[in-house]
């Protein structure tokens, strides 16, 4: 059964079942789609928004060495996703992608899944059931998911995989006395509800998501050039805040973390690649988040672009500022305190201290931009308040362009 009444919606989130090995020790988990937060199962109509949007919440929106420490996530990959590796995330070390057993196996599908397991990515069968057509993949895969709940742990033969090299897992073993047959019978891994039932991930189904579809498609657009212009695509960037925390969060991950702390788009623009954009851009668009609050990105932008504007005669980096003034907001946009963002954000020390205590050069800015906000700026000359009134007029002007070309 599929519901459809919230699959359109953001209230989508993930939950993990864990995987235990035969010591009972926790070692993996898998990840599960859940349309809304109040779902108790994985219904969906779209595989790929489906995939999309687990990923996007698992890597992109809290990161696997906050979601999974150390542990291997397990996730299914629908066939239109095993034809487009760019799409696969990095972690390949972590990840452990299912083929579903519902998946024609043909010579095409054998091809895709050597490129994936080229790319150093494990590959697991789920719901497994030997036959003639599906015995070609036991020489590509390295973990067979059986489902106990089809298949009668006493009439099993593990034998018939002994010439190859792949570990066995049980899947759906509801009580202990199972566990231990199948411990006997020679299964390496676990899941069921004898060790624990699925459990929503509670920061997911909090999330207030939301994305500039249109922005996206052009920075898709830009990224597919021979060499993209970073200049341009931080313009579109300063469209999408949503997706520039993610790309922040994700230039934070315990992979990609370098030894510079970042100061602006464009800087962690860099560190990532034209690659790795371009796959967290697609998943996110995948994930369809739905449109920003057009009130709220005008207002985030206008500020964002004042801070700009004003640095100039400041001697303050003017991408900084920029950066400092659209975070500012970040927390109303996404829905999560700011001191949390800011934690898995690898901004520089003085950037995040303007934004959590309006502290130094970049506090200062932003604390005059509030003000103007407010319209408290009764002890201001009255040259400095022209300049601030102009400066307004040009970023209000800027925001509302920018926004009426991403329309």
């Amino acid at each position: 059964m599929n519901d459809t009444s919230t699959e359109n919606t953001s209230d989508y989130c993930i939950a993990l079942q864990p995987i235990c090995n035969q010591k009972m020790q926790h070692v993996a988990d898998e990840l599960l789609y859940r349309s809304s937060r109040l779902s108790k199962s994985s219904h969906f109509t779209d595989p790929m928004q489906a995939t999309a949007r687990a990923l996007n919440a698992a890597i992109y929106e809290i990161g696997l060495d906050r979601l999974i420490a150390n542990r291997t996530l397990f996730f299914n990959a629908p066939r239109d996703w095993l034809c487009r590796p760019e799409l696969l995330p990095e972690h390949q070390d972590q990840l452990v992608i299912e083929v579903q057993n519902d998946t024609r196996v043909d010579t095409k599908l054998i091809q895709e899944l050597t490129e994936i397991k080229k790319l150093g990515y494990a590959l697991a069968l789920d719901h497994f059931e030997l036959t003639e057509a599906t015995r070609p993949l036991l020489e590509l895969a390295d973990i067979i998911k059986i489902d106990l709940i089809t298949t009668i742990p006493e009439s099993l033969d593990l034998s018939v995989y002994d010439d190859y090299k792949v570990k066995l897992l049980a899947e759906r073993v509801e009580d202990l006395p199972t566990f231990y047959r199948c411990k006997e019978l020679g299964f390496h891994f676990f899941q069921g509800f004898f060790f624990s039932r699925p459990e929503a991930i509670k920061e997911t189904s909090e999330k207030q998501r939301g994305s500039n579809r249109t922005a996206e498609l052009r920075i898709l657009s830009e990224l597919q050039k021979d060499e993209p212009d970073y200049d341009h695509l931080e313009e579109l960037l300063a469209q999408d805040p949503h997706l520039c925390v993610l790309l922040l969060r994700y230039t934070n991950s315990a992979m990609n973390r370098g030894r510079e702390e970042i100061t602006s788009i464009s800087q962690a623009l860099k560190r990532l690649g034209m690659e790795k954009m371009r796959s967290i851009v697609t998943t996110l668009m995948l994930a369809s988040n739905g449109p920003c609050s057009r009130l709220m990105m005008l207002l985030t932008l206008t500020r964002a672009s004042m801070c700009q504007n004003l640095s100039k005669g400041m001697g303050l980096d003017p991408r900084s500022a920029f950066m400092v003034g659209m975070l500012s907001k970040i927390d109303v946009l996404m829905g999560e305190k700011l001191s949390v963002l800011l934690e898995q954000l690898p901004l520089d020390k003085k950037l995040v201290a303007a934004l959590l205590r309006r502290e130094g050069e970049y506090g200062k800015l932003l604390r005059l931009v509030e003000a103007f906000e407010r319209g408290k700026l009764a002890e201001k000359s009255p040259k400095l308040t022209k300049r601030l009134n102009d400066i307004y007029l040009l970023s209000r002007t800027w925001s509302s362009e920018l926004l009426d070309q991403a329309a």
